[in-house]
């Protein structure tokens, strides 16, 4: 694939050697022939690896993975114009001609995450011929596997079949790929987090937001969850809990890592790391998750900034009627995860609206805080090792994981027995506990539900738009092209396949 992210990098780090005489690197400029020398190295580059996962959890992973669900939605601005990016991931009407799409949002993850390929591919090709301390090798090695799997599970879940790089790309013409297939690619993402796995340090002896065996495992189980590979999921899994790495927090209020504080916690597994500051570490996704228009005393009011700005616009990832109804009477969780606000410029009578504040927490700069992203929580852990006991018939083994859950969010034992409602009541439970941490589009996908649920959730908005925070103004009502591209898989993004003669 002739992405741009992969030449750009290629340009600036990968002019390799041959055996023509005159081709000749230059020794005064950085290239991964006079780079990759000493551990150092190989440490700052795979710290390079990690840097495009802050884009990536910024913006396009929730607009891909929560914003398409039936657990937010948008808040339209009638008077701010055509947003269209967003809205057609929210509502279902992705454009689609010849299988690609100009979604911009859709073009954003397929390049962020082929950059973390391409960091990785650059720290793999050469490692094992450079000699230096064993035990730190297979650690950056490890976490160069990981998150070369890392990108390839969301693409593959995102497209189907991707281009499959994983060696450098050595110049333009080596750049393009043909479309391998699903089952290949998840082959890859095995293959390299089974090989991870054993490189890895344990939490306790891993830097504090770096891949860790435990990640490793969770990542693995996950695949072999989504490839309906149970036992080999319970395998994997079961050497994570018995670990003693990893607790549920005491209460689901402690569970979220704030601006300065609780970041890798010890039911942090995998986490993305973001700094408040002038370093461009930061993060803005707390800024993008708001219902708009917003005044400076009711931004103030949420994050208690030196410098409010008042925020216009559109909202975007508003919790919908349809999660806040998902929670039990008694849930802690609900109050944790959603808050209701005045929104004063709102249209109409109405101004109280949900916003997410799970997240949310004060600091000192406008549309810069350092808030983690969590991205795989031990809570989670516990429902996939619950789901892969059920599915192979363990269903005795797999209820007390589930309750350790329900515990921790005040309710009570579940009353489900058998597989089946088991099975239903580990799917609700996800919904609840991982809420606006984007793994409700690939739980419904992956479960072959979204017939059974993303259709009559549509069916809902357009008969009650207000109830999804259309205003109560004349033509303010869902387009005539919603809920209309329903697929599996997001279609292309047509800037690549304008370049690729692939697809």
């Amino acid at each position: 694939m002739k992405k741009y992210s992969i030449l750009l990098l290629i340009l600036l780090m990968s002019f390799t050697s041959c055996d023509d005489f005159l081709t000749v690197v230059p020794e005064t400029q950085l290239s991964s022939a006079t780079f990759f020398k000493t551990e150092n190295d190989f440490i700052q580059a795979v710290n390079g690896a990690y840097a495009p996962l802050r884009a990536y959890y910024n913006g396009p992973a929730w607009l891909l993975g929560e914003l398409h669900s039936d657990n937010t939605f948008y808040m339209r601005n009638v008077l701010f114009g055509a947003v269209e990016n967003s809205e057609n991931l929210a509502d279902f009407s992705v454009p689609v001609s010849n299988g690609t799409t100009p979604n911009t949002n859709v073009l954003a993850a397929w390049r962020q995450l082929y950059l973390i390929i391409a960091r990785a591919n650059q720290v793999l090709a050469p490692i094992d011929a450079v000699a230096f301390n064993q035990e730190s090798k297979n650690n950056v090695k490890g976490q160069a596997l990981f998150l070369r799997a890392f990108a390839y599970f969301h693409l593959v879940r995102y497209f189907g079949k991707v281009p499959l790089h994983i060696i450098p790309v050595p110049g333009r013409d080596g750049s393009g790929l043909p479309l391998s297939e699903e089952a290949a690619v998840f082959d890859q993402i095995i293959k390299d987090l089974t090989e991870a796995v054993p490189l890895l340090p344990q939490k306790a002896q891993q830097l504090p937001g770096r891949v860790t065996q435990g990640a490793a495992r969770t990542l693995l189980a996950d695949v072999f969850i989504y490839r309906k590979r149970w036992a080999d999921a319970e395998q994997v899994l079961a050497p994570a809990i018995s670990s003693g790495q990893y607790a549920l927090m005491a209460s689901y209020a402690m569970v979220f890592p704030k601006n300065s504080t609780n970041k890798n916690n010890s039911e942090s597994v995998f986490e993305i790391q973001y700094r408040e500051g002038a370093d461009g570490l930061q993060g803005t996704f707390l800024y993008q998750h708001l219902p708009l228009p917003l005044t400076v005393a009711e931004v103030r009011a949420l994050f208690n900034t030196g410098n409010p700005q008042p925020l216009d616009g559109q909202g975007n990832n508003i919790p919908t009627p349809d999660i806040i109804a998902a929670y039990e009477t008694g849930d802690l969780r609900k109050d944790v995860s959603i808050d209701v606000i005045t929104v004063s410029g709102r249209p109409g009578s109405n101004k109280l609206t949900p916003v997410i504040k799970k997240f949310r927490d004060n600091h000192a700069q406008h549309n810069n805080h350092g808030v983690n992203w969590p991205v795989y929580r031990y809570a989670e852990v516990l429902l996939l090792m619950a789901e892969a006991l059920n599915e192979q018939g363990k269903t005795a083994a797999a209820i007390p994981l589930l309750n350790q859950v329900r515990t921790r969010a005040g309710l009570a034992a579940t009353t489900a027995s058998s597989q089946a409602n088991v099975r239903e009541a580990i799917f609700k439970e996800r919904r609840v506990e991982l809420a606006f941490e984007n793994k409700r589009w690939f739980d419904i996908m992956r479960t072959d539900r979204i017939q059974e649920i993303i259709v009559p959730y549509g069916r809902r908005i357009v008969a009650n738009p207000l109830n999804y925070y259309f205003p109560p103004i004349p033509g303010a009502v869902p387009r005539n092209n919603v809920f209309t591209n329903l697929d599996k898989f997001y279609p292309y993004p047509a800037a690549e396949a304008e370049i690729s003669p692939f697809f």
